[in-house]
């Protein structure tokens, strides 16, 4: 039986694919709970719609995370921490800063878009954080971490 998966589902196929699975599995298991449904005429048309409209919101969303990119790629940040005479800072800074210094500057994003190459920032410097716009959009921009 052809069908077209919802989900990613292990040892089968990923989402969207239309694939040949038994169909004792097909109709007791995967349309059942929702991981699939049976790829009829009618359904593969309709599914070749919603892909080619998610292909199109997908495309637009792409352009928007570039132009925002673009905006980002001349920007630094400066953040300040509380720091100990020897430079090492009270804590640390992650990336709620960072969310917090790109939103004073214009910028509304999540914070579980931006990573860093250091695991744990502790002292006053120079760093680098990525962020990511879109899943082929990942932006690095330079933030500097001073003294208050």
């Amino acid at each position: 039986m052809e069908i077209i998966l919802i989900q990613d589902i292990p040892n089968v196929g990923y989402r969207d694919e239309i694939v040949k699975v038994k169909d004792g599995y097909a109709r007791n298991y995967l349309i059942p709970k929702g991981l699939a449904v049976a790829a009829t005429s009618s359904s593969i048309k309709e599914h070749a719609e919603i892909l080619r409209q998610r292909s199109h919101k997908e495309e637009k969303i792409k352009q928007q995370a570039t132009e925002i990119a673009e905006q980002l790629k001349g920007l630094s940040l400066t953040i300040g921490a509380k720091t100990s005479s020897k430079g090492k800072i009270f804590g640390s800074v992650n990336t709620i800063q960072v969310a917090e210094s790109l939103k004073a500057k214009g910028f509304d994003i999540d914070r579980k878009n931006i990573s860093f190459r250091e695991d744990i920032i502790k002292e006053v410097g120079n760093y680098t954080a990525r962020i990511r716009l879109h899943k082929e959009v990942i932006v690095e921009i330079p933030f500097e971490i001073v003294s208050e």
